[in-house]
Parts: structure tokens; C-alpha cells; sequence
């Protein structure tokens, strides 16, 4: 985990204290995910098996774990950015990393904060790496044929951030897959060939 190697620089703990490290950068990422960049360093704690004192003798501060471990968050979306820019074909690149943005988005509730910028801590260096993996995958497609030319990659994280919307509007209501179907209507809105067929089913 960089996490942890970001956790443990210039220190050389024994087994078991590492061990409690790990544990504690794995209940922070539930934690935040869950619950936001605010989560406590008592809830953290608790959800790793350790108490408090163990927490602050293996942690620098609540912030540093936390920052730590968004940064890890983001970087596993730039990881599977630059993997999708490997791909042949950049439209099937674009939607996969399209599916990718907003699954994290619609997951995690730190990632969500620090991609509006309510997060006071966020790594600047993953979200500018993100920032530079969206657009080289949106140019690509775009410059492949596969999205109109008059759509800027500046559009694209704003499209991708109106997908995910609630259980219920205008006295309807959706599947736990009406994501999906806004996707889909937004990856054809973006697609220069014919329209692909909504998946799921519509709202009642």
C-alpha cells in the first residue's frame, strides 16, 4: 500500500507495529468512503481493532492518515486511466474510464468531496494527475473520431458528475442501475455513431 509507505517514511517499526499501520489505512478507507474526509480518528481506530493510543503512536495526525489514504484512492483511479489509454480502441477506453469516474464518485464520499473541492486536505498531486489522465483519454477518443469535435475534455468530468442523482424525482422512481441508463444516454450524446440501446429497465 503507498499508503502505508507514505505512513511509515523514515521510520523502521517492528512486524506488529507495521501490521497495526496496515490495519489502520484499511479502516481508513472504509471510513472515508462511507462516511467523508471527517470521519474521527476514534471511529478509524475502532473499526482497525486498535485503540487510540495506538493510532497516534502510529500516525502522525487523523489528517496525515487521511490524506495518505485519499491520495492511495485517487491514484488507483489514475492507474486504471493510464491502463484504458493503453487500449486499442479509445471510445471502448473512454467508456470504461467513463463507468470507472462514476462508480468512484457514486462510492466513495472523500473521493466525491475532494473532486468538488470540499475537501480541505485533498492531494493536489493525484487530483492534477487525474486532471491530466481525463484529458488525454477525452482527446484521444476525440481526436479518433469517436466524440464530437466541439466537446472539450473540460466538459466531460461535469457530464460524468450529473450521472449519479437520487432514488426518486418527480414522484418516479428509479433502479439502484439508473446510472447506468443516464450513462448511456450521455455516452451517446457524446458518440458519433449510432445510439446503443439503454441497459436496464426504465423508472416506475
Amino acid at each position: 500500500m503507498s499508503a502505508v509507505r507514505e505512513l511509515l517514511a523514515d521510520r523502521t517499526p517492528r512486524a506488529d507495529a507495521q501490521r497495526n499501520v496496515e490495519r489502520l489505512v484499511a479502516a481508513a478507507r472504509g471510513a472515508i468512503a462511507e462516511g467523508g474526509t471527517a470521519v474521527t480518528a476514534h471511529e478509524i481506530a475502532r473499526r482497525a481493532g486498535v485503540g487510540i493510543g495506538t493510532f497516534y503512536r502510529r500516525v502522525a495526525s487523523r489528517e496525515a492518515l487521511v490524506a495518505a489514504v485519499l491520495g492511495e484512492l485517487i491514484g488507483d483511479a489514475v492507474a486504471e486511466a493510464d491502463r484504458l489509454l493503453a487500449a486499442d480502441d479509445p471510445w471502448a477506453g473512454f467508456c470504461e474510464f467513463a463507468v470507472i469516474y462514476v462508480r468512484m464518485r457514486a462510492a466513495n464520499v472523500a473521493i466525491s468531496e475532494a473532486l468538488v473541492g470540499q475537501c480541505g486536505f485533498a492531494p493536489e498531486q493525484p487530483l492534477a494527475d487525474l486532471r491530466e489522465r481525463t484529458r488525454q483519454i477525452v482527446e484521444r477518443a476525440r481526436e479518433a473520431g469517436a466524440i464530437h469535435a466541439d466537446v472539450t475534455w473540460q466538459d466531460v468530468p461535469f457530464l460524468l458528475a450529473s450521472v449519479a442523482t437520487g432514488g426518486q424525482t418527480l414522484g418516479l422512481q428509479g433502479t439502484d442501475r439508473q446510472w447506468e441508463r443516464n450513462l448511456q444516454v450521455i455516452l451517446d450524446g457524446l458518440h458519433t455513431p449510432s445510439p446503443t440501446r439503454l441497459p436496464s429497465q426504465p423508472p416506475t
